[in-house]
């Protein structure tokens, strides 16, 4: 069962049941098995059973929590930008200098080597399957990016109100530049098996950061 794009499905995320401290345990060990498989197979070569077989549960339980295999992945959404921002604490929490950001992609990198370059973006790859899906999805993805995006424009915001960047810098366009440097980066990373495109592009973006300078 691959999402589809229904009127019922548009909107903001469906609020979540009341829970007991076992339902969010067993809730999170759906959502955790779902992305990891996600991550790995792709949403449309992952199945329930899938699912109920990784996180140890019954199609029951998987029903009890979502609705349908639509609301399943749009945990799996939240999941990943959570666990992407937490991943770059408290990195994320500094960028403001051209060390601080230089810091950030480096530490990426590390990442990227870890993984012998494989798998890409946990969110990155989401969108790039599901982003035509689902106007909801759609809409979670965008909250997704939004978040990842806010911290490098709070950096970037702060280093103007310093006098580190000129005054006139747009702040918004070159956090927005740099995290869509981040994104091709790691696509082409994930392809060609090398971080140095992941490199190049986010040095490039850093440099045109660098131009803004006071």
């Amino acid at each position: 069962m691959t999402p589809v794009d229904t009127a019922s499905t548009a909107g903001s995320a469906p609020s979540a049941p009341r829970l007991t401290a076992a339902g969010r345990r067993t809730r999170a060990r759906i959502v955790g098995a779902a992305a990891e498989l996600m991550f790995r197979k792709g949403v449309a070569g992952t199945s329930i059973p899938d699912v109920q077989q990784a996180a140890k549960v019954s199609a029951s339980q998987i029903y009890h929590y979502f609705g349908d295999k639509n609301d399943l992945v749009r945990a799996v959404i939240r999941y990943q930008i959570e666990r992407t921002l937490q991943g770059q604490q408290p990195l994320l929490d500094r960028l403001d200098s051209i060390e601080a950001l230089r810091a950030w992609c480096a530490a990426a990198i590390e990442v990227q080597k870890q993984r012998d370059c494989a798998g890409g973006c946990e969110v990155g790859s989401l969108a790039s399957e599901l982003v035509e899906s689902c106007d909801a999805m759609r809409d979670d993805l965008v909250a997704a990016f939004d978040r990842w995006e806010a911290p490098i424009r709070d950096g970037l915001r702060r280093m103007r109100q310093r006098g580190a960047l000129v005054p006139d810098a747009d702040v918004d366009q070159l956090a927005t530049a740099l995290l869509a440097a981040v994104q091709g980066g790691l696509l082409l990373t994930q392809v060609r098996r090398s971080t140095e495109p992941f490199r190049a592009a986010t040095d490039a973006a850093i440099g045109y950061i660098e131009t803004f300078t006071a």
